[in-house]
């Protein structure tokens, strides 16, 4: 069995566990109170409304690290950045740079496929006001665990925002990775190399409100993504 085929198991195993978990019950109430209520353009859609898995490549050298589902995006579709415009903003950028097959991703059935790419969040549950709580990001710090233990290949970690970036040096620490002190924060651009582990990069998150007000722009996610790709080669 090659170490492909291993990680895939490995990962479609996590999947389902992702997906069933009911760990965290302020999540779960507010994950299915926004399947109920709905917003007017998705009335007519049933949301997934569970804990959303990772997606891509199981041979990934990159892993893009965010922070938790859209309540109407990934919450509504059941896939990682899908179905919002932090989604949009993206997977355009992961298409211009040869990681995605196309540049949209709106459901999970619409053909996208990452290669050399994945993409998963420090927490699988859509929370209320985009906030969440230690506890809650305790919790599912397992479930990153496992992920990153399947992804054999990967080299490079895109921390998309602070909390992420946080997540990534909670689970490299917990890895027995040799941390600085103090430990480095969060920037664009940001880069911190531990020997042993991934190379961790920071990226502003592909929210609305910062590319809609160009603190992130696609010219510099383009640019930390051909960073993390000469870093994977």
């Amino acid at each position: 069995m090659t170490v492909a085929t291993d990680g895939s198991l490995a990962l479609a195993a996590l999947a389902g566990d992702v997906s069933a978990c009911r760990a965290c019950p302020r999540l779960v109430a507010w994950r299915e109170e926004v399947a109920r209520t709905r917003r007017a353009a998705y009335r007519e859609q049933a949301y997934w409304a569970r804990g959303v898995p990772g997606f891509g490549d199981p041979a990934a050298r990159i892993v893009l690290l965010g922070l938790a589902p859209g309540a109407h995006g990934a919450n509504r579709t059941g896939r990682m950045f899908t179905g919002d415009g932090s989604g949009d903003f993206l997977y355009a950028a992961l298409h211009r740079a040869g990681l995605a097959s196309q540049a949209t991703s709106r459901a999970r059935d619409d053909g996208l496929a990452l290669s050399g790419a994945y993409v998963t969040n420090a927490c699988r549950c859509a929370p209320p006001g985009n906030r969440l709580t230690p506890d809650e990001l305790a919790r599912c710090a397992p479930f990153l665990a496992r992920e990153l233990a399947a992804l054999r290949d990967a080299q490079v970690i895109v921390a998309l925002g602070a909390i992420a970036w946080s997540a990534a040096l909670a689970h490299l620490s917990r890895a027995g990775a040799p941390l600085p002190r103090p430990r480095p924060r969060f920037g664009h651009g940001a880069e911190l190399r531990v020997a042993g582990a991934p190379l961790l990069l920071g990226c502003y998150h592909p929210s609305r409100q910062n590319t809609q007000t160009g603190r992130l722009t696609p010219a510099m996610l383009d640019a930390v993504l051909a960073r993390a790709e000469a870093y994977a080669r």
